[in-house]
């Protein structure tokens, strides 16, 4: 499952069109949707299902984030720098978000069923390091149109990693922690389609 994953398409789209279009007009920014509240309680004799909401409050960091990223603007080489950059500072910003939360979360209360979890954090991790790599680098080259083009080439190439993620593996990979993904009310919101 992979959550809003038409925000990265749109996203990506975007960066695309940067490699291809330097010193062209700007893309305009597609609709986003930033309506993620939960509202609902689980209750406190379900400590799986309160676990699971919680692992997927984590993950809602990231989400929101992506649905909210800057545009990036391919107007000139300059632009494409500096609005990619924004972007991928965003991206280490959700992903610093979503990791503190799923590192304070701890083991979930079934035994033997932390891998999925941790697997979702050393990809979180690797893919921030990524990002952030990315984004240095594109700062470092500002100006330079070839040295920016392969610069934005590797932020995509980070925001498609993003794309492939498996947000809730560490709840899938469970069974009990499958069901009670079902009685928790922001693993239900991921779940639904973007509006």
């Amino acid at each position: 499952m992979r959550p809003r994953s038409t925000v990265f398409a749109a996203v990506t789209a975007t960066i695309t069109i940067g490699l291809a279009g330097c010193g062209q007009q700007a893309a305009q920014a597609p609709a986003r949707d930033q309506g993620l509240s939960v509202t609902t309680v689980v209750p406190q004799a379900d400590p799986a299902a309160r676990w699971a909401d919680s692992y997927c409050g984590a993950v809602t960091h990231l989400v929101r984030t992506l649905a909210a990223l800057p545009v990036v603007d391919p107007s000139t080489p300059q632009q494409a720098s500096r609005t990619s950059s924004d972007l991928l500072s965003s991206v280490v910003g959700g992903l610093d978000q979503s990791l503190a939360g799923l590192n304070a979360l701890g083991a979930p209360p079934v035994p033997s069923a932390d891998g999925g979890r941790e697997d979702v954090i050393g990809q979180f991790a690797d893919i921030r390091e990524h990002a952030e790599n990315a984004r240095q680098r594109i700062d470092a080259v500002r100006g330079d149109a070839a040295a920016t083009k392969e610069a934005l080439g590797e932020a995509k190439a980070t925001l498609d990693r993003i794309d492939a993620l498996d947000y809730l593996k560490g709840l899938k990979d469970v069974p009990a922690l499958e069901a009670a993904e079902q009685r928790a009310p922001s693993c239900r919101q991921l779940d639904q389609p973007p509006r």
